[in-house]
């Protein structure tokens, strides 16, 4: 396929003093003097269990998935215009409603998230702020088992100052039911070098699939930063690659996918609803042993709002509902 691309690069030279006092920056802010912080309401922190419970022995059922960037950089240089700290314990109280839950850009407020509320009997131990952390992380209802994290080898601009990539876990659904979980955050930007690579980022992700999951069900969301309907993209070749299904083209679209095009516009983020492509996506695939029926898509753009209905980041979180049946009781 031909990519047909966006605004040149900026100059290397420019960009080689530029990303040393990015770091510098960042490092100086993830120390947030200038935030007051609420008091964490610790009667509600969750311990998680040392050993996961007993879980039913069952053939059938159903659960929720969510995926949302929530925009965890320090507030000074966040594109979200909420306060950070209150927002993302918000956040953490909503995320409640949801069975599995993937967020991305969990950086310098997890304490919020994990503390300020929610519930989650599971969650997975954050690997740090800004500069260290790859800001993913799932929480969830059902145990969490064999967490991995891959960091991209390609990267451009400030998606290099931190260890982007994705993360791998199994999840056991019921007594021998599991799924393969993975939450993903690819390369921003649409200008040549950045789009070349993200795609690198799915070929990289797709590779591992493929040697880590091969024959298993799989759901795989997070924040893609790419779209069927962009040229310049290659969803298309990754989810053929993986037999995987869209949840949003599935309940929405009639399994039609957006044809892609040189002249695709971006819609900021914050203008998505159910009927237009979001670059945060539920994706999807059954095995010969567990099916997987999608239910309820959902961009919850009305739930994740403040007092005042201002949204809580700079993304729209996405949800999608699933039923799921044993192929042999």
């Amino acid at each position: 396929m031909t990519y047909t691309m966006l605004p040149k690069l900026p100059n290397r030279r420019k960009r080689f003093f530029v990303f040393p006092i990015l770091i510098l920056l960042f490092g100086l802010l993830s120390f947030r003097p200038w935030e007051h912080r609420p008091l964490l309401r610790r009667s509600k922190v969750v311990t998680l269990p040392e050993e996961p419970a007993p879980l039913p022995l069952a053939s059938a059922g159903e659960f929720s998935v969510i995926t949302y960037n929530i925009a965890g950089l320090p507030e000074p240089i966040s594109s979200a215009k909420t306060s950070r700290a209150s927002s993302i314990a918000r956040i953490g109280n909503l995320l409640n409603g949801y069975d599995i839950a993937n967020v991305q850009e969990d950086f310098n407020y997890n304490d919020e998230l994990y503390h300020g509320g929610n519930g989650h009997p599971y969650r997975t131990t954050t690997k740090g702020s800004v500069l260290f952390g790859d800001g993913l992380n799932t929480l969830s209802k059902f145990p969490i088992h064999d967490v991995r994290r891959v960091a991209w080898k390609d990267c451009t601009g400030p998606d290099c100052l931190t260890p982007k990539g994705f993360s791998y876990s199994r999840i056991q659904l019921a007594q021998d039911v599991w799924i393969d979980c993975y939450n993903v955050h690819a390369n921003a930007e649409n200008h040549l070098k950045a789009a070349a690579a993200r795609r690198n980022n799915m070929e990289q992700l797709s590779n591992y699939i493929k040697e880590h999951s091969k024959g298993k069900a799989v759901i795989v969301m997070g924040d893609f930063n790419a779209y069927y309907g962009a040229q310049w993209d290659n969803m298309h070749q990754f989810i053929m690659e993986n037999g995987l299904k869209d949840g949003w083209t599935t309940l929405r679209q009639d399994d039609v996918h957006p044809v892609p095009s040189s002249s695709f516009k971006v819609m900021d983020n914050l203008l998505v609803t159910d009927s237009c492509e979001s670059i945060d996506k539920v994706l999807f695939r059954n095995s010969k042993d567990l099916l997987l029926e999608p239910d309820d898509y959902w961009v919850e753009n009305k739930l994740f709002v403040d007092d005042r209905g201002n949204p809580l980041s700079d993304h729209c979180a996405v949800s999608l509902r699933f039923r799921w049946q044993l192929t042999k009781p």
